[in-house]
């Protein structure tokens, strides 16, 4: 298939998880990746693992708080490509505890990579998007942009930020005809190493996430990384030429409660 044929995408935080699963799914489609993170050996065995299959990758060190990192970033894609299409804003942070026990250093260290990081990059990518002609931002909320709950207060802000944020580019870039669309992905609990660091902090085993988390959803289980990257594909390809400014929600029906 090849739904993302010519078109180049930069993925944040696709080292492993939700990330290297989108990218690979990208590259599957036809689009060339640039795999970025702050994992050298693991990104590489990622593009390697694309490579192998017949995809267009390359890893690229990147660390999404930095914003001089981002516009570095930017101009290789373009410089090796000629062009960027796609962004998906996926790195993310997390840290489950009550309140009281939230420092100050941890709020601002996941504000930091969840909503400053989705900032950066979509103000970095937005001109060479203008360049190619449009584009597709995706940016990584979660059920918890859209829902509270205990013991995640500053990662639920963090993915509140990114959800209206987005809202509001997508209104500046649908009014000014630059053919750019961005939408937010609002996953529920997806099988992941950040989900296994989760389960620990709240079960005290990571082994426990699957079955303690999937009674949080309708379905009965947990989401596995491929839920979300076929939803990536879709915003990032031209089948959603019309949708822009809104979420995608995949969640086994957990706001549906």
């Amino acid at each position: 298939m090849a739904r993302l044929a010519g078109k180049v995408a930069i993925v944040t935080g696709a080292t492993s998880g939700l990330g290297a699963a989108a990218a690979t799914r990208m590259a599957e489609e036809g689009a060339a990746v640039l795999v970025t993170g702050r994992d050298e050996g693991r990104g590489e065995a990622v593009a390697e693992t694309i490579a192998a299959a017949g995809g267009t990758a390359r890893f690229r060190p990147l660390d999404v708080t930095d914003e001089a990192a981002w516009q570095d970033t930017v101009e290789a894609a373009e410089a090796e490509h000629g062009r960027l299409d796609i962004l998906f804003n996926n790195a993310g942070a997390t840290r489950a505890e009550p309140l009281a026990q939230v420092t100050l250093e941890t709020w601002r260290r996941i504000m930091a990579v969840n909503a400053d990081g989705v900032f950066l990059g979509t103000k970095a990518a937005i001109p060479a998007m203008r360049r190619s002609g449009g584009g597709s931002i995706i940016n990584m909320s979660s059920v918890l942009g859209l829902v509270g709950t205990a013991h995640l207060a500053a990662y639920t802000a963090s993915k509140g930020a990114v959800r209206y944020f987005t809202k509001c580019v997508a209104l500046e870039c649908a009014r000014d005809g630059s053919g750019i669309r961005l939408n937010s992905i609002h996953p529920a609990f997806i099988h992941t190493p950040m989900m296994d660091e989760t389960a620990i902090r709240m079960f005290g085993d990571a082994a426990a996430g699957p079955a303690e988390f999937g009674k949080l959803h309708p379905v009965g289980h947990v989401g596995e990384p491929d839920d979300v990257a076929n939803g990536v594909v879709y915003l990032a390809s031209d089948e959603a030429k019309f949708v822009t400014g809104t979420e995608l929600v995949i969640d086994g029906g957990y706001t549906a409660e």
